[in-house]
C-alpha cells in the first residue's frame, strides 16, 4: 500500500485533449497572478493620460462648486448669513428622514444633522466651501491626488446620506477610480515630484530619509 502526498492530477489518456489537461489543472497563486487591465489602469504611465482627463474634469467641478460658495452665486448661503445654505440643507435632510417616501434612511445620520450640523452651520459652510475649492485645485494640479479624491468621495457620501443624489454618484465613482490609481493618477502633475520627495505610506521619500539620517545616533 502506497501513500501519495499532495494533489493527485488526472491521468492523461491521450486523444484530442492530450497534453492540455495539465495546463488546465495548474494551480493559480493569487499572490503572483497579475491582472493585466488593472495593472495598466492603476500603475502604468500610459494610463496617466486617462486619469489626467478625469482629474481635470472632476477638479474643475469641485473647484467651481467651491468658487460659487465663496465668491459666486451661492456665497450668501455659505460664506455669509451664518451658513444659511448648510442649515437649510441639514433641515431638509432631517425632514427627509420621516414618512413613507423618506430619502434619508438612517436615523443616526438625521440625528447628526440635527444635533451637530444645524447649530454649527456657520463654520461648517465655510469649511465645505474651502474644502471643495481645495479638492478641485489639488486634483487639477495633481497634488496628493489620492488624498484629494478621498476627501471628495467623503463629501459625496455626506451629500448622498443626506438624501441628495444629483451628480454625486458620478463624482464618487470617478473619485474612487482616482483613489485606486493614486500611484499614477498624478504622474502628469505635481505628484510626480512631490511624492518622490515626501514619500508614500509604503516608501519613505527623500526628505523623510534625510530627516531620519540626521536624527540617527552616531555610534563610535
Amino acid at each position: 500500500m502506497t501513500t501519495t502526498l499532495g494533489p493527485v492530477l488526472p491521468r492523461d489518456h491521450g486523444g484530442f485533449f492530450s497534453g492540455k489537461l495539465s495546463a488546465r489543472v495548474t494551480p493559480v497563486d493569487p499572490a503572483t497572478e497579475r491582472l493585466g487591465l488593472a495593472d495598466w489602469l492603476f500603475r502604468s504611465q500610459a494610463a496617466s493620460i486617462v486619469w489626467l482627463v478625469a482629474r481635470f474634469w472632476l477638479g474643475y467641478q469641485w473647484a467651481n462648486a467651491g468658487y460659487q460658495k465663496i465668491w459666486g452665486s451661492e456665497r450668501l448661503g455659505f460664506w455669509y448669513n451664518n451658513g444659511a445654505g448648510v442649515k437649510g440643507f441639514a433641515t431638509g435632510g432631517v425632514a427627509a428622514s420621516h414618512g413613507a417616501t423618506a430619502s434619508v434612511a438612517y436615523g443616526w445620520w438625521a440625528g447628526f444633522l440635527h444635533n451637530f450640523v444645524t447649530p454649527n452651520a456657520a463654520w461648517i459652510a465655510k469649511l465645505v466651501a474651502l474644502g471643495e475649492l481645495a479638492i478641485g485645485v489639488a486634483l487639477i494640479l495633481g497634488l496628493f491626488t489620492g488624498l484629494a479624491a478621498l476627501a471628495g468621495v467623503t463629501l459625496n457620501l455626506t451629500y448622498m446620506l443626506s438624501g441628495v443624489a444629483g451628480v454625486n454618484p458620478i463624482y464618487a465613482l470617478i473619485g474612487v477610480g482616482l483613489i485606486l490609481a493614486w500611484r499614477n493618477a498624478g504622474n502628469l502633475g505635481l505628484d510626480r515630484y512631490v511624492l518622490r520627495e515626501v514619500g508614500t505610506p509604503f516608501h519613505a521619500g527623500r526628505l523623510v530619509r534625510r530627516a531620519a539620517h540626521r536624527k540617527a545616533p552616531v555610534t563610535s
